[in-house]
């Protein structure tokens, strides 16, 4: 894997070399003197003496990346990439969304639970058609992301589209700092039967929540669990493959496949954390590490999956850090489930499908009228449980 990961660093590494030297032609594709032609012609003769160089180069890199046409591979300046990393510390400004590309349309995977968005009633599958009346059409990710975040208690304005209407409306949500945590909710049902809803796996300490979670629902008297991967958008992979290890004891988690078709397998070993019954919760906004988890406890026969078809993320990015600061965010390789299922926009179908009607939807994701006795998918997992 690592050999994979430097020879694609190589690769980008070459192109952005090209376009600060405007050397011959690079090995790796086309002749990139061309970019430095234009370059220095722009920079000698433009009408505009005063020309932001910096610019020019970052805008020649997304160039380069838009090309691709995948909207996970994409170019982040200083102020984005210092932002994703401080997302990945835990702690951020914003209003608590995961978002992602479907249709060609900026989409809410989920809402982060007890979140600004969250309270007001954003949604997995939501269309967000502008942010502070500036259209999201050709808006990159990590543009969107920018846009969207912005000083502690300052409104942001989105334009949504949900599943169920065909009108657009416009959400003010209050900026907030977002503190992640992967276990949001924990309780026990009939005196044996825990729950836990594991929201994001971009907190590095995920597994250790869930593991001290656990322990206290067995100390409470469960011997079941149900793990609500629900509106869990994803995160980093090593916790996709290292909260796995805690149900399964031995086997491949997930498969990568690179460019050349070459496949490394990603592999679990020793004894299993958890060994009662389990289910597992997804949803539409279950996706990338939440299918990870999913498809292999799907594929080990481990757990029995109830809720709704997956998101459908199934690829692996890379970060390359350039010098200024920026970034690279580039896919390098797919993965498949351990039984070799590609479900890259399909997602992970339930063994038992709790599909949920539009009055139960906008229930579930008001937090004033939310409880655990009117959502129908938790209720269709504590009878299974109760009757298996």
């Amino acid at each position: 894997m690592l050999k994979s990961f430097k020879r694609y660093r190589l690769a980008i590494i070459s192109l952005i070399v090209g376009l600060f030297l405007g050397g011959a032609g690079s090995k790796f594709g086309p002749d990139l003197s061309l970019v430095s032609y234009v370059y220095d012609i722009l920079s000698l003769q433009y009408v505009d003496k005063d020309i932001d160089s910096e610019a020019m180069v970052h805008g020649a890199i997304r160039g380069i990346v838009s090309a691709l046409d995948d909207p996970y591979t994409r170019f982040m300046g200083p102020k984005n990439y210092a932002e994703m990393k401080i997302r990945l510390s835990g702690e951020f400004s914003g209003v608590g969304i995961q978002i992602g590309m479907r249709e060609d349309r900026l989409t809410v995977i989920s809402p982060i639970f007890d979140t600004p968005a969250y309270h007001a009633g954003l949604k997995a599958g939501d269309k967000i058609l502008s942010i502070d009346s500036v259209s999201t059409k050709g808006l990159g990710l990590n543009d969107a992301v920018s846009k969207i975040r912005g000083p502690i208690g300052k409104p942001v304005v989105l334009s949504i589209v949900s599943v169920d209407q065909s009108e657009p409306r416009d959400v003010a949500v209050v900026r907030d700092t977002i503190i992640i945590k992967s276990i949001q909710k924990k309780a026990l049902f009939d005196n044996n039967i825990g729950y836990l809803k594991y929201s994001t796996f971009e907190n590095k300490h995920g597994s250790e929540e869930l593991k001290v979670a656990i322990l206290e629902l067995q100390a409470q008297g469960s011997d079941r669990l149900i793990l609500d991967l629900r509106d869990n958008g994803g995160g980093l992979l090593d916790g996709a493959v290292e909260l796995t290890s805690f149900f399964i004891p031995t086997g491949d988690v997930v498969h990568t496949v690179d460019r050349n078709q070459d496949r490394q397998s990603l592999s679990v070993s020793g004894e299993a954390f958890y060994t009662d019954p389990l289910v597992v919760l997804l949803n539409q906004g279950s996706a990338s590490s939440s299918e990870i988890v999913a498809g292999a406890l799907k594929d080990y026969n481990r757990a029995v999956i109830i809720g709704d078809q997956s998101f459908g993320k199934a690829s692996v990015q890379n970060v390359l850090p350039l010098r200024d600061g920026s970034a690279v965010l580039y896919t390098i390789a797919k993965y498949l489930t351990p039984n070799g299922s590609n479900i890259h926009e399909v997602g992970i179908s339930p063994n038992i499908r709790v599909k949920l009607a539009t009055e139960d939807i906008k229930l579930y994701y008001d937090p004033e009228t939310y409880s655990y006795e009117t959502d129908d998918q938790l209720q269709a997992a504590i009878q299974y449980m109760q009757a298996n």
